[in-house]
């Protein structure tokens, strides 16, 4: 691989999780954790040990499953817009003579729209202590537009991610639970430039394991574990589109997880339930990502008030910064010989830096029979990141949601 290749695929790569980047910005690096979920979206993503929404479940602690009796059913959709402001000031090589040129601007792409679908099936009427359930999830997705900068040389780029998990949880005692989930996940994209890519597809699994254990008749502990998920986007990039064409391959990791949480519901005559998730993200060890994040810890944390048929919900989310002070010259495999101030700039379109988030909502029982609703709000704060001498990050969004479900032969 030439000198010049190897300038364009550094840059490609860049661009290419902007799109994610972008889209996911309400998330944990590139993950959103229950975020957008209808109920747990509400409290902070909180979910491992007692969630309020059977999606949640399904796309996280698979051993909470159990908590969801009879036949349930559950759609739900939001929307998260991000405000992402890029300052490079210095030129990026890209082929030959031509250089991405120093700019300021804000990407002028929309916001991402996030499906997240799923259904619960307990087997009591066989006498088995087992519910099992399959969901559509909406990971990451969204699209950045520097288009309208010349500079940028025609930065464009959409990427989304869906997940669609399988699970099964099962009561061992009146006490303890297991569950296991498979999701395969289904990848898009599409760009780093105009007339450099086009739209590619990739399939990976990914199996989560988890536990809940009633410690007493108030509090719930959950523990789960998540394993990588690998994408490869055959022939992503396009160079030299002819005779001397060459095709490019993308590799990219979604790190393995490890997820630990409590619930409590002993105040207020049990209608106030309190609920905390530390997780573990192992960035060090995610191709593409591990050069430029730091493993990661998140702590998110939820309360919900019941008042009759209304539920009131408030949450707070701390991730610790994953950007590496010890960023390295060799990204997804290629070493630019530009030295860090390239790898920087591959770094800040990836620094998902902000550490807050809080968020609210409402969930109503029996809004119309058998059927719920759940509303919920978010908002990250803003925040900048100097990343080198040349490279500058500003970022902050917001997301809304709701869901309703339905319940069949709920006791």
């Amino acid at each position: 691989m030439t000198k010049e290749i190897q300038h364009l695929v550094l840059v490609a790569l860049a661009i290419l999780w902007t799109g994610v980047r972008t889209a996911s910005a309400q998330s944990f690096g590139v993950e959103l954790h229950n975020t957008l979920m209808p109920a747990s979206g509400a409290m902070g993503g909180a979910s491992l040990a007692q969630p309020q929404d059977l999606v949640s479940a399904l796309n996280g602690n698979p051993a909470t499953l159990t908590q969801f009796q009879g036949t349930q059913f559950t759609f739900s959709g939001s929307w998260a817009e991000p405000t992402f402001n890029l300052t490079q000031s210095t030129p990026i090589p890209m082929m030959g003579p031509t250089f991405i040129d120093p700019f300021a601007a804000k990407s002028t792409a929309q916001g991402a729209a996030a499906g997240n679908i799923g259904v619960t099936q307990d087997l009591s009427i066989y006498d088995l202590p087992v519910t099992f359930g399959v969901a559509f999830v909406t990971i990451a997705g969204g699209s950045v537009d520097f288009r309208h900068v010349p500079a940028s040389q025609g930065t464009n780029s959409s990427s989304v991610i869906f997940s669609l998990p399988m699970a099964v949880g099962a009561n061992l005692t009146e006490n303890l639970s297991i569950g296991a989930s498979m999701s395969l996940g289904v990848a898009f994209f599409d760009g780093p430039f105009v007339g450099a890519g086009g739209m590619t597809n990739d399939y990976a699994l990914r199996a989560s394991l988890g536990t809940h254990y009633q410690a007493t008749e108030f509090t719930g502990l959950g523990f789960y574990y998540q394993t990588k998920q690998s994408f490869q986007f055959d022939n992503a990039l396009i160079l030299n589109p002819g005779l001397m064409q060459t095709s490019l391959n993308v590799q990219m990791d979604l790190p393995q997880n490890f997820g630990l949480g409590i619930s409590n519901t002993r105040l207020m005559d049990g209608n106030l339930l309190l609920a905390a998730d530390l997780l573990f993200k192992g960035w060090n060890d995610a191709d593409l990502f591990q050069s430029i994040y730091d493993d990661q810890w998140v702590v998110q944390i939820g309360a919900q008030y019941t008042a009759g048929r209304v539920k009131l919900r408030a949450g707070y989310a701390w991730a610790e910064n994953p950007v590496s002070a010890n960023v390295v010259n060799n990204i997804g495999g290629v070493v630019h010989p530009g030295g860090l101030p390239i790898a920087r700039y591959t770094q800040g379109l990836l620094a998902i830096t902000s550490q807050h988030r809080i968020s609210g909502g409402v969930g109503i029982t029996d809004v119309l029979p058998g059927m719920d609703f759940d509303l919920m709000a978010g908002g990250m704060f803003r925040d900048t990141e100097q990343l080198g001498p040349s490279t500058t990050t500003s970022i902050a969004s917001y997301w809304v949601g709701m869901g309703f479900t339905w319940h069949f032969f709920r006791s």
